[in-house]
């Protein structure tokens, strides 16, 4: 099996203490700071777009299989967890939805934050939404 390594392109800036367990259920404000170098790659984002940010759990312990079975908070019920947001995952990518407030210079400002300040941002992506193919 391969192994790939990744270097973040930025990272989140928050004066929040506590965030939301999910970015569907978060109202939270701040930033995307953006390592200089890629800063011309935010040229088409605007105010108003909604962007999916994959970012590191980098808090989270070591994966162990003991999580493979986990009982989310919000549920009365185990999970297997590639059906959950759990943090605690093999490999520590998160995805979130965020709403785009301005974009200035290296920085993106959004809402709908569930990550912590100095959380290490991997990729930024458009939001497309779903169309079902049947009609």
């Amino acid at each position: 099996m391969h192994t790939y390594e990744f270097k973040p392109i930025g990272y989140i800036k928050t004066q929040a203490d506590t965030v939301p367990r999910h970015w569907s259920v978060s109202e939270l404000e701040g930033e995307i700071v953006i390592e200089p170098e890629y800063k011309l790659g935010l040229r088409d984002i605007k105010a108003g777009d909604k962007i999916l940010v994959l970012f590191v759990f980098h808090k989270s312990p070591s994966f162990t299989t003991e999580k493979l079975i986990q009982k989310p908070p919000h549920l009365n019920e185990t999970k297997g967890v590639f059906s959950t947001c759990s943090p605690h995952r093999p490999n520590p990518i998160g995805l979130s939805v965020l709403e785009v407030l301005e974009v200035r210079e290296n920085m993106i400002k959004v809402r709908g934050l569930d990550m912590f300040d100095g959380t290490p941002v991997l990729d930024i992506k458009p939001y497309i939404e779903y169309k079902s193919k049947g009609g």
